[in-house]
């Protein structure tokens, strides 16, 4: 028996007979909410495609970049001068190093579900083959970004998006209307929290006026502008915005410090931690109002610290494989942020991604303090994260719902990524949610009865996202 040839199966992850029953039945054919992910607006509009696959598969890859610099890669092949089949080669001869690692499964699913590859594992003994495979694919007439939005029955995709962007690309998508998903921007403002890089944080400001058409001198013309283009977004759709922050910042500021913190900011003077700190309290309120004001979903992102090899950021810049996990304190700050928004009502649905699993229970039991009818969980604890979005911290994750809140009301999976491969992610996902759901109707932990259990698969697969999300049709 050929065993390379069994490792990615129609059963894969699916322990048990109940398992198999959850995800071919309720999961594997609903569609996908992508409400979160990195994809390029531009390539969404001009329907991308690709010359070969190490330019779909291993430009932009942080995560591959790092385990081939774990196997002893030099930086010539992953973000260096080889040529394109020397970067795949060199991928596939570190493969095998890539046991127990996520890789290993979603680089074996996204062979098997977009290249129809799963008689070889990947090795340097296969690589040859499977490049001129995957190669005939990616070259074929019907390989592109729309193809594969529309094979992986993804229906909504929401892009990160600046305050400065045009949204040009997103006004073209929604005019033409040809590509299968509806495709809408996310409003992410981090870098007017940028205030600690007075040299990026003072260009970043000057283009915000320049867009908005404020000459912003003050607190009152920056929350201006920013309002303006928070209409501005919305009037392109956009009912979700994002923050990606190191920690969550509540310190009570008066307006009139946080201006004169501002205006010294505009004249490039250096400013104290608590000053700074006082800035970031009051934006993060602010931004958290206008997400209120419009009934969007407010994102935040929290617990990287990033950029740490500072010579290789120096040579390569940000998203290159250098942040990790951080280690923050957050529990105080976080209910200061949202017991301040509720006494106000203007605490919007929120959905609260942690990078460093240590804080789940601690960030799921603060959400129950603050969910509030007629709102279906109004305050989410977001899937496994970066770093954790492998089997073990979305099984922490799942756990964590499910003993501090309710699993049934969980808006379930994103990609999270630059790739249009990553929608295995998905299938990756709902296999576990039914590998772990099935193992315990097997052990009498739940009811036998597929269709109450049934419906709760479907419901975190695709339709509390749909009910979550109010996106325009």
């Amino acid at each position: 028996m050929n065993l390379s040839a069994s490792f990615i199966h129609e059963n894969f992850l699916l322990d048990s007979v109940e398992a198999i029953e959850l995800y071919h039945r309720y999961a594997k054919e609903e569609p996908i909410i992508d409400y979160h992910c990195h994809l390029l607006p531009q390539e969404l509009a001009e329907n991308k495609r690709w010359n070969n696959i190490t330019q779909i598969w291993l430009y932009g890859d942080h995560y591959k970049w790092r385990a081939m610099r774990a196997a002893g890669v030099s930086e010539e092949f992953c973000t260096g001068k080889a040529s394109d089949e020397e970067k795949f080669l060199k991928y596939a001869e570190i493969a095998p190093l890539l046991l127990r690692n996520p890789l290993y499964h979603w680089s074996h699913l996204e062979l098997k579900n977009y290249f129809g590859i799963a008689d070889r594992l990947l090795s340097s003994k296969a690589a040859g083959s499977i490049w001129n495979d995957c190669n005939q694919v990616v070259q074929g007439a019907d390989f592109s970004a729309w193809t594969i939005l529309k094979k992986s029955k993804v229906q909504v995709v929401c892009t990160t998006d600046d305050p400065t962007d045009s949204l040009e690309f997103h006004h073209k998508i929604q005019v033409e209307n040809k590509c299968s998903a509806k495709v809408f921007p996310t409003w992410r403002p981090d870098k007017v929290l940028s205030i600690d890089r007075l040299a990026d944080f003072n260009s970043w400001i000057d283009r915000l006026g320049e867009v908005s058409q404020v000459a912003i001198h003050d607190l009152d013309s920056l929350l201006m502008a920013l309002k303006n283009r928070h209409d501005f977004f919305a009037q392109h759709g956009c009912t979700i915005s994002d923050r990606g922050i190191e920690t969550v910042w509540a310190v009570i500021s008066d307006r009139s410090e946080v201006n004169q913190i501002f205006k010294k900011a505009l004249k490039k003077e250096s400013l104290s931690p608590l000053e700074i700190i006082h800035y970031k309290s009051f934006l993060l309120h602010e931004l958290a109002v206008m997400d209120a004001e419009k009934d969007w979903t407010m994102q935040i992102h929290f617990g990287s610290i990033r950029n740490n090899n500072s010579k290789m950021h120096a040579q390569l810049g940000p998203d290159t494989g250098f942040d990790a996990i951080g280690d923050f304190s957050i529990a105080q700050a976080l209910v200061e942020h949202f017991d301040r928004l509720n006494s106000e009502s203007r605490l919007p649905r929120t959905i609260l991604y942690n990078l460093n699993p240590k804080d789940f229970e601690v960030i799921a039991t603060i959400m129950g303090c603050f969910q509030e009818g007629p709102h279906v969980g109004k305050i989410q604890l977001g899937s496994g994260w970066w770093f954790l979005d492998q089997l073990d911290g979305m099984r922490r994750q799942i756990e964590t719902i499910s003993q501090f809140g309710l699993l049934s009301c969980f808006v379930g999976m994103l990609t999270d990524s630059r790739s249009f491969l990553s929608y295995t992610r998905h299938e990756y996902f709902r296999r576990l949610l039914c590998q772990i759901l099935g193992k315990e109707m097997k052990k009498g932990l739940l009811p036998r009865d597929y269709e109450l259990i049934g419906s709760m698969v479907r419901k975190i697969a695709y339709q509390n996202a749909k009910n979550y999300f109010k996106f325009n049709s």
